[in-house]
């Protein structure tokens, strides 16, 4: 991974932690975000870590705005994308707790 995709990775998340965080759906994103950077400042995850993760919440959030485009967002789509940020979260929690860093 070229430092170049880790600093635009760090800004990234960086710009995310001063977002307020908001109920729901998007609250968990905001939350998810500001847990990994914290793992990133705290020397928990790799840069590779970080951006993998990063990754993770951007398809997340790709696809409950696909999900809301048709002006509608259903139960059975709000459910889908929580269990996407359970196992999001579960991710986090182990490459946080891996023994890896810098």
């Amino acid at each position: 991974m070229d430092m170049k995709r880790i600093i635009l990775a760090i800004a990234a998340i960086g710009t995310l932690v001063a977002t307020p965080a908001v109920a729901g759906v998007n609250g968990r994103q905001h939350n998810q975000r500001d847990r990994i950077a914290q793992g990133w400042r705290s020397g928990e995850l790799t840069p590779r870590e970080t951006y993998r993760l990063g990754r993770q919440q951007y398809r997340i959030g790709r696809t409950e705005a696909r999900m809301r485009s048709d002006g509608h967002f259903s139960y059975r789509e709000r459910a889908r994308l929580h269990a996407r940020q359970d196992r999001a979260s579960a991710r986090i929690y182990a490459k946080k707790h891996n023994r890896r860093g810098w």
